[in-house]
């Protein structure tokens, strides 16, 4: 049998890269690490530059959530662990700079790739635009990673919702990811929109159509990496930590 392994004890001078740090998930887990691993050696997280705002500003307004007041009381200076790479998902290469994109692949030991769009009713193209194109993009910049230890995919139970029983593995697309992220590229938005509801049923949705997409588009980089797709179901407030009920968005 496996020795156990303290998780603590496992992120202690680990560097971490983080996709959709401000998203709700990403904020709960990085306020997690920090003050439950802060033995954690960096986390570089990806963030959309914003016109006149400096990384320091980005990343001060991410702390400013109400999530992070119990670590600015107890031990403020685990926020020194945090730095912001400019970024975007949908642009090519993430939209990181030659240096940046070095630094990652030089230093992080572990990719979380939270970033996802998780609106319902979003049009096919942008869907898997945001969803499955942004992860292969991750994907592409986790092969570089000279050191990677793990790549987390955060993906939803709901993927597969159309299945009575849903177990804890893989389940195949009807579509290949590569085709339909070509198909999204080429048609124009009448012909595809008038598509959609074929190409994505039994499924309910685009968010849980791509979702399902993309989970097959990373078991493709099986054996390249060591890979984990983490499926969490509804997510609601927090029950006791940080602070109970804390929720920065309804749905």
């Amino acid at each position: 049998m496996a020795p156990s392994v303290n998780i603590a004890e496992y992120y202690a001078g680990k560097t971490l890269f983080i996709t959709g740090a401000t998203g709700f998930m990403g904020k709960v887990m990085v306020e997690k690490l920090l003050r439950d691993c802060s033995d954690v050696k960096k986390m570089y997280l990806l963030m959309r530059p914003k016109k006149g705002h400096s990384s320091k500003e980005r990343l001060d307004e991410l702390l400013n959530f109400k999530i992070f007041d119990r670590l600015k009381a107890e031990n403020p200076k685990l926020f020194e662990k945090l730095q912001v790479v400019a970024g975007d998902i949908l642009l090519e290469d993430l939209g990181l700079s030659a240096e940046d994109r070095l630094l990652i692949q030089e230093e992080a030991q572990i990719i979380f790739h939270c970033a996802a769009c998780v609106r319902f009713d979003m049009f096919l193209r942008d869907a898997v635009k945001m969803n499955t194109m942004g992860t292969k993009k991750v994907l592409e910049l986790a092969e570089g990673v000279k050191n990677l230890e793990a790549f987390v995919h955060v993906s939803t139970s709901y993927c597969r919702c159309e299945l009575p029983l849903f177990e804890e593995k893989l389940y195949p697309s009807k579509h290949r990811p590569e085709h339909v992220m070509h198909c999204v590229n080429w048609m124009d938005d009448e012909l595809l929109g008038h598509l959609q509801p074929k190409i994505i049923e039994p499924q309910p949705n685009t968010y849980a159509y791509t979702k399902s997409l993309t989970e097959d588009l990373v078991s493709q980089y099986e054996g390249k990496f060591p890979i984990v797709i983490a499926r969490p179901s509804i997510v609601a407030a927090a029950y006791k930590e940080p602070l109970p009920g804390w929720v920065d968005n309804l749905n």
